[in-house]
């Protein structure tokens, strides 16, 4: 695309660009301001239009030609756009488009991009941490991945019970029978079946979604997950951990930086790459080596740090508001890129202070995103005063929550083509938090939420930035709610299910306020 976009460029006098927006995958068909952003295809009878964005490019070419020196672009939005097109098709130009030089080491990308003045001197991810791996992909997850142990154990036994036909398992387990193109159903099973039964090791946790672990029954051979990645596998062990990341963001909102300690999936459209921070070269995982180029770990020995030092930077980099704001057109474009003080060399003054306090931030992030690592005063009592008062399990009329009122069934989950879970509107009544909550969290801002379980019970008090927060390309706390809809789970939420609700919300609150904090670097 890039050879196209320097052609266009020498081509043609002038690139005027009229982006309508309303692309369900990028903006969600919201504008800015939150209002509706339909497509400009959308009719009263299909107010929705297409779901893809669209643009109007208009290419001039004179005959005294000058090649173009930039691009005039400017954004249509909401449901005026078609009108606000037509009442300014004869405008001058000049009064209706910005101007600006497209980035050539992005690629000549025709829309203005934020990236900082020194972002091509900083290495990206894969010259830190040159060994990474595709997420797995199972294409049967409501076969092969469950929130629950025991009932993945035993569809995984009834797979692998010989008695039991190919017919009777396909009534029992549609997805696991469905043959396509790249996946026999029936020459799988029977390859299996002749290895005897299930493998016990081959039950594992599964990061499904961010905070949002799971089992899946992972099988390296035989082609019962579409994408094993077989050698990604052993390098998966007690003590190691994973950063999420992309060669590009497809998202306007950058939302990467996943941490995981488990074998993950990806997360979001697109595919996710993990990068770990060890390597372990055979089945012993004690001997186990960092993941460091040899730049890397030059930097590192000269500055008198270690690789974990360097990985946790990098997660408190990639979570950091200020570097996602200034350079959100080139993560959109390839690979993060880390700032390190004194790269390559190592040599600046205060360098090694800067990336230890840059590590030790990373460090407090790397437990609260992590949601199997307990966290003082935010997951385990006693709670920190300003954490106290979020996400608190109520009901409606003041009693303590019992029996259905841990089903969830306000309609947050519901299944979507092919068995997949969409999410539902579910109910969330939006209003200002009360005297005693501002007093408790006064930086929390002046809009809180009631999530509701059902019509009985609900999370009283969750601020509107850990409900909107976004991870992975997820909003966290609706995607984890869609999955534990009662009609998806086939069962009522837990009473440590509803805890652990409340608990998520409190590690996204500590994590906002920590990385809004101003950064060592």
């Amino acid at each position: 695309f890039t050879a196209m976009r320097e052609r266009y460029l020498e081509a043609f006098d002038a690139v005027r660009i009229d982006c309508l927006n309303g692309d369900k995958y990028k903006t969600g068909k919201v504008a800015p301001d939150g209002s509706p952003d339909p497509s400009v295809f959308s009719t009263e009878g299909d107010p929705v239009g297409i779901q893809v964005g669209t643009a109007i490019t208009t290419l001039v070419r004179k005959p005294d030609h000058a090649p173009a020196s930039g691009i005039g672009f400017r954004h249509l939005w909401g449901r005026g756009k078609r009108a606000e097109l037509l009442a300014t098709a004869e405008s001058e130009p000049g009064t209706l488009y910005e101007e600006f030089a497209p980035n050539l080491p992005l690629g000549l990308p025709f829309v203005r991009t934020a990236v900082s003045a020194d972002w091509f001197q900083w290495p990206a991810l894969p010259d830190l941490f040159p060994t990474f791996f595709s997420a797995i992909k199972t294409n049967r997850d409501r076969f092969l991945v469950d929130i629950d142990l025991d009932r993945l154990k035993a569809r995984i036994e009834e797979y692998f019970d010989s008695a039991l036909s190919h017919e009777e398992i396909a009534r029992r387990y549609p997805i696991a029978m469905r043959s396509t193109a790249k996946f026999d159903a029936r020459a799988v099973r029977n390859a299996l079946l002749a290895q005897g039964g299930p493998n016990e090791a081959g039950f594992v946790r599964f990061s499904y979604r961010p905070f949002d672990n799971r089992w899946l029954y992972w099988e390296a051979e035989a082609g019962l997950l579409d994408t094993p990645c077989a050698d990604y596998e052993p390098h998966v062990f007690q003590g190691n951990v994973w950063i999420e990341a992309r060669k590009r963001e497809a998202r306007n909102e950058f939302s990467r930086g996943t941490l995981v300690r488990h074998i993950a999936d990806n997360f979001g459209n697109g595919m996710s790459y993990f990068f770990p921070a060890w390597l372990c070269d055979d089945s012993d995982d004690s001997r186990r080596r960092s993941n460091l180029s040899q730049a890397a770990q030059g930097y590192l020995e000269r500055l008198g740090m270690k690789a974990v030092d360097l990985f946790h930077h990098v997660l408190s980099t990639l979570h950091d508001p200020a570097y996602r704001e200034a350079n959100a057109g080139a993560l959109r474009m390839e690979w993060p890129r880390i700032p390190l003080p004194g790269w390559p060399e190592g040599g600046a003054k205060g360098a090694t202070d800067m990336l230890a306090q840059s590590a030790a931030r990373g460090r407090e992030l790397a437990r609260l995103l992590d949601p199997e690592a307990p966290v003082p005063g935010v997951t385990q009592a006693p709670l920190r005063p300003e954490l106290a008062a979020i996400a608190v399990p109520s009901t409606v009329d003041g009693r303590n929550m019992a029996g259905d009122d841990f089903a969830l069934t306000a309609g947050w989950g519901h299944l979507g083509a092919g068995g997949a879970v969409m999410p539902g509107q579910g109910r969330v009544v939006e209003r200002a938090p009360t005297p005693e909550e501002r007093a408790a969290s006064p930086a929390f801002g002046d809009t809180t939420l009631d999530v509701y379980l059902n019509d009985r019970a609900f999370w009283r008090n969750v601020p509107a930035a850990v409900w909107n927060y976004e991870l992975g390309g997820y909003q966290v706390l609706k995607k984890w709610l869609s999955y534990r809809d009662r009609a998806i789970l086939e069962r009522s939420t837990a009473p440590e299910d509803v805890m652990y609700f409340s608990d998520t919300a409190r590690r996204i609150q500590a994590s906002l306020r920590s990385m809004n904090s101003p950064a060592s670097y």
